[in-house]
């Protein structure tokens, strides 16, 4: 009996010895832990507008701007975000004839804000100093432009903001490099002049069409964080 205790005690001894080799000794494991609970991030890329109907809303170009992330615990982090795209859009005037309803080109940057969570795909951690990331917001868009002559404004609107991204963080470093995929999903609303035939009974918009549109636009940025607050 006390010989089977023994042989017991010691293949018990043998498997811990063997656990404990599992794995990567501290300091070359893949896995390191963030220091850094919060962060502030310059950024710049390009915002891809989506089609509207009517060829009236925001264009697609160069985007800035900035966000902010404080770390609220396991894999999740506050966002705050702010960004301009430098755009253009097409004023129209849907009482003219087809073809002669263009009356120019306006230069207006597009504004978009909004708050939200983002989660790290491998926690509080990196794996090889890379953090896989998804987000997801609310907030607001706006070119604060006045309406044009056939009643259509912008104006600000209400967007949903949700995406990818990768963080680079160097071990120790308080600098850090994100690349990141999103959209922006916000509404366009057409004045019912949109639908109404102009001077050779034709209008912008077919009779009977939709006067909202949900549209999917994209912001693909690259940017540089500066981390703080161990």
């Amino acid at each position: 009996m006390t010989r089977r205790l023994l042989a017991a005690a010691a293949l018990a001894l043998a498997a811990a010895a063997a656990g404990a080799q599992v794995g990567f000794p501290p300091e070359r494991s893949p896995f390191v832990d963030l220091e850094f609970r919060q962060a502030t991030t310059v950024f710049g890329g390009w915002y891809g507008a989506a089609k509207d109907p009517a060829g009236i809303a925001p264009q697609s170009g160069p985007l800035v701007g900035a966000r902010y992330d404080i770390y609220l615990g396991g894999p999740a982090s506050f966002t705050a975000r702010a960004a301009t795209a430098i755009s253009e859009r097409n004023v129209l005037d849907p009482a003219r004839r087809e073809g002669n309803r263009l009356l120019g080109v306006e230069r207006r940057p597009l504004t978009m804000a909004d708050v939200g969570i983002t989660l790290g795909l491998t926690g509080q951690k990196s794996w090889r100093g890379m953090v896989p990331t998804v987000h997801s917001g609310i907030g607001v868009v706006s070119n604060l432009a006045s309406a044009d002559p056939g009643g259509y404004r912008f104006g600000t609107r209400f967007h949903i903001a949700y995406g990818a991204g990768l963080r680079f963080v160097p071990r120790s470093s308080p600098w850090a490099v994100r690349a990141d995929v999103g959209s922006y999903l916000f509404q366009i609303r057409y004045p019912d002049s949109y639908s109404t035939p102009g001077l050779d009974s034709t209008s912008i918009l077919p009779s009977g069409s939709s006067k909202s549109k949900w549209t999917n636009n994209l912001g693909l940025t690259l940017g540089l964080s500066y981390q703080f607050s161990r």
